[in-house]
């Protein structure tokens, strides 16, 4: 189970880092659409999330059909696609519609180190040259450019 919005996951056994003073979920706004950033309990990785409206052309897509194009270009590429379910979900700003299609991408790839990764590499005594913590700043600002591609893909399909 993934933490909720108002509650905080035990880091204690993930040492010290920027994930220990970032927050573990937060919801945000970009040019209309909701987006969210959700820490996941098991590893301390960050995931991105950002919803599409009934009617864009990437809502009720499955993200596998994308694997060489047609949907947004971003870190990892999309690895989620699914209505609202448990924490990746949102209140509905008024006249929004509820039934938004979120499209979510993850900091568990090549290149990536989560907290607990970082941790265990360091028992070892070992580093991971040319990996990186992905902060939750940098994973806002994939939400955002997903939701600047996703406000050109709703454009080009207006009359």
């Amino acid at each position: 189970m993934s933490a909720s919005p108002t509650e905080h996951l035990d880091k204690s056994t993930w040492g010290y880092g920027p994930w220990q003073t970032e927050p573990d979920h937060v919801e945000f706004r970009h040019l209309g659409f909701p987006c969210i950033v959700h820490r996941v309990e098991s590893h301390g990785g960050l995931c991105g999330y950002v919803a599409v409206p009934p009617g864009h052309p990437w809502h009720g897509v499955d993200f596998s059909s994308w694997e060489h194009d047609g949907g947004p270009s971003v870190h990892g590429g999309v690895t989620y696609a699914d209505k609202c379910f448990g924490k990746i979900c949102h209140i509905p700003a008024p006249g929004e519609p509820d039934d938004v299609w979120w499209l979510g991408f993850d900091m568990a790839h090549a290149g990536d180190l989560s907290p607990a990764t970082m941790r265990y590499w360091a028992t070892k005594d070992l580093s991971i040259p040319g990996e990186q913590y992905r902060t939750v700043e940098y994973v806002k600002s994939e939400c955002e450019s997903v939701a600047q591609q996703a406000a050109l893909a709703a454009a080009e399909v207006l009359p």
